[in-house]
């Protein structure tokens, strides 16, 4: 499979999200397992979760526990993966979404987070802006992280040009990544794929395929993606990460997965050569 560099990490240049395998709609955790080791068959050597993923309020690190779980089963083969995770967004449990920026809820989330891990975070996001907390202070709990071991590399998740900036001015050459939301339903981040390409910082689109209920309609809503893979003979999820990919050499899609079938799909986008043609049809 392609590779792409983050940071100092070479990685492959499909990820996988492990969100679907721990929310609604979940499978069990056999299939979970399955789909994580088909993923690393597939050549997949970064995993993407945060301790947000669950379901239940008394189940917070689900997803974080399922990897470790399916990382320890796979063997000494799971050696090179890399396991990003987030803090920092919160799910209460009752199906809504709230934020904790303040520097004691990230250093205690990280904290719980490489125990269910199994050791030092090798990727660590600021989840999602809280507006209660002054950025910076925010992003401060992610360089003590850092100073601590805790953490080996931090990134910033959801967002702006200007939070960017600030988590890069703190945290200089270890601020590696930032995971925003993009999809060919979903351009308006492209301001800061580009602005990490300046900053040679990877952009990891979330919900790259247009999230879990869009993923599946990419090709009926987005007629040109369609007609590349049928002269492709391959699957329109599939034309839609090859074109994120070309679109520069810092981007590293993460599509979510909770088949095993829909990662193997999604990893051979990184090997899908499309013309400039048709790079032009799809982004017209």
């Amino acid at each position: 499979m392609q590779q792409r560099q983050l940071g100092p990490r070479t990685v492959s240049a499909i990820g996988l999200g492990g969100m679907p395998m721990s929310i609604e709609g979940r499978p069990d955790e056999a299939q979970s397992i399955a789909t994580i080791h088909a993923a690393l068959e597939a050549g997949v050597t970064l995993i993407d979760t945060a301790d947000a993923y669950h379901l239940l309020v008394d189940e917070v690190g689900h997803n974080e526990r399922l990897i470790a779980k399916a990382l320890r089963e796979y063997g000494a083969g799971a050696a090179d993966v890399l396991v990003a995770t987030k803090g920092g967004h919160l799910r209460p449990g009752d199906g809504t979404w709230t934020q904790d920026g303040t520097p004691a809820h990230l250093l205690e989330a990280a904290h719980a987070s490489a125990e269910r891990l199994g050791g030092p975070i090798g990727l660590y996001y600021y989840h999602r802006p809280d507006p209660a907390v002054p950025y910076a202070d925010s992003i401060g709990a992610l360089a003590k992280l850092l100073d601590e071991g805790t953490i080996l590399l931090a990134g910033v998740s959801n967002a702006s040009v200007e939070q960017i900036d600030i988590a890069r001015d703190i945290l200089g050459d270890t601020l590696v990544a930032v995971q925003n939301q993009f999809s060919p339903s979903y351009l308006s981040t492209l301001i800061e794929m580009e602005h990490c390409a300046e900053l040679d910082i990877a952009f990891l689109p979330w919900s790259p395929l247009g999230g879990i209920r869009g993923a599946g309609a990419l090709g009926g809503r987005h007629t040109a993606f369609q007609e590349v893979a049928d002269a492709h003979g391959v699957s329109p999820q599939q034309v839609a990460l090859a074109w994120e990919l070309a679109l520069s050499p810092i981007v590293i899609p993460i599509p979510g997965a909770s088949r095993p079938e829909s990662i193997i799909d999604s990893a051979k986008a990184a090997d899908l050569v499309l013309t400039a043609d048709e790079l032009a049809k799809l982004s017209a």
